[in-house]
């Protein structure tokens, strides 16, 4: 049997090949998805979902694994004035999709220059920088056989993923589709995203119900009507994504019934409610780069404004992909005030902002 070559020997020896140029510098040439050093992804399409909203078809290059799982998000870097500007986005599509792309689906949020630049000013054929997909909001394996969604505004991404892959197995199986109820918040029926896919798979799937709440006309969900919505929620998995307000809500519903265990909740926002630091000069001992930032500049964002090859997932302080040594100086975590300042020691940089002069290790 002939020897096989495993991908990083290959690597290896490309490098060698290439010296004093990186193979980076050669392979972009026959293909700007061919990339030995970051994951990248090309814009297929740019498809409305609503006013507001649109799917980003993405061919993802070399080094990209189909096997997420249903829920997950993935990062997305985009060059936006020069510079470029990291968010990370549920994937909304099933794994191992047909045609070898991945969807993620984008609202366009006022204050959101990435979200409006991706919605509104991204071009079919861009290059895109990509992070594996992360996050344990996810379909398990098997799927209950009861499960409830609860879900509002662009909280229905994660969602979708999971229904398309319910639905893709029901009819790859010839079986029903698990007993699932939904609950979808919007201001109106317009800013729906997946409305007409919603009304299709609710019309082909008996086990699947979808209550519909407009809340510019009707308000928000009052969790008291849980009851009637579905009278057997309790005995639900339950998953919840949507503003902040909306799940602290859920979350203390579910809390008071002493179901929590039962909850799966997916934030898309952080909530920086601490004291910011002071700001100063932030180091970054190994490449070399040094930065003044104020005390609202997270050290993730003044080490990607820097040009600093951040790592980083989430952006929202629950992955640690982000973490990084602190050699010296003060980080503030800007979730709730407390400090570190002991060299060596492991901080999150999209939550943490400097105090003083510091240095971190990268």
């Amino acid at each position: 049997m002939a020897a096989t070559i495993s991908w990083e020997r290959f690597r290896g020896a490309g490098a060698k090949l290439t010296t004093p140029l990186h193979p980076d510098d050669y392979l972009r040439l026959i293909n700007p998805l061919w990339s030995q050093r970051e994951l990248r992804g090309r814009i297929e399409e740019v498809r409305p979902e609503t006013d507001d909203a649109a799917t980003l078809v993405i061919r993802p290059g070399w080094g990209w694994r189909y096997d997420h799982k249903p829920g997950q998000y993935v990062g997305i870097g985009v060059q936006v004035d020069g510079r470029f500007q990291w968010r990370s986005y549920s994937v909304s599509s099933p794994p191992r999709r047909d045609g070898r792309t991945i969807t993620i689906t984008v609202r366009a949020m006022p204050e959101g220059k990435l979200s409006s630049h991706l919605v509104n000013g991204l071009a079919p054929g861009t290059i895109v920088r990509l992070a594996l997909p992360e996050g344990d909001f996810v379909l398990p394996e098997p799927p209950p056989a009861k499960m409830l969604f609860l879900v509002g505004g662009s909280g229905v991404t994660p969602v979708m993923a999971m229904l398309r892959t319910l639905d893709r197995r029901a009819r790859a199986d010839s079986t029903a589709m698990p007993d699932v109820v939904m609950h979808y918040s919007s201001p109106t029926p317009e800013r729906m995203i997946f409305r007409d896919e919603l009304d299709r798979l609710e019309r082909e799937h008996d086990a699947l119900t979808v209550h519909r709440l407009h809340t510019d006309t009707d308000g928000m969900l009052d969790l008291a009507d849980l009851d009637r919505i579905c009278p057997d929620w309790r005995e639900r998995e339950t998953w919840a994504c949507g503003p902040g307000p909306m799940l602290d809500a859920i979350a203390a519903h579910f809390e008071a019934a002493g179901l929590e265990d039962r909850l799966h909740l997916e934030r898309f926002s952080l909530q920086l409610g601490g004291d910011g630091g002071e700001g100063g000069t932030i180091s970054f001992r190994t490449s070399g780069k040094a930065i003044e930032v104020d005390g609202a500049t997270t050290v993730l964002e003044a080490g990607e404004e820097a040009g600093v090859g951040m790592p980083y997932g989430c952006r929202m302080g629950i992955c640690h992909t982000c973490t990084l040594t602190l050699v010296s100086g003060t980080v503030r975590d800007l979730r709730n005030g407390e400090e570190f300042n002991q060299p060596n020691e492991q901080v999150q940089t999209c939550v943490t902002a400097a105090v003083g002069e510091c240095t971190l290790d990268i």
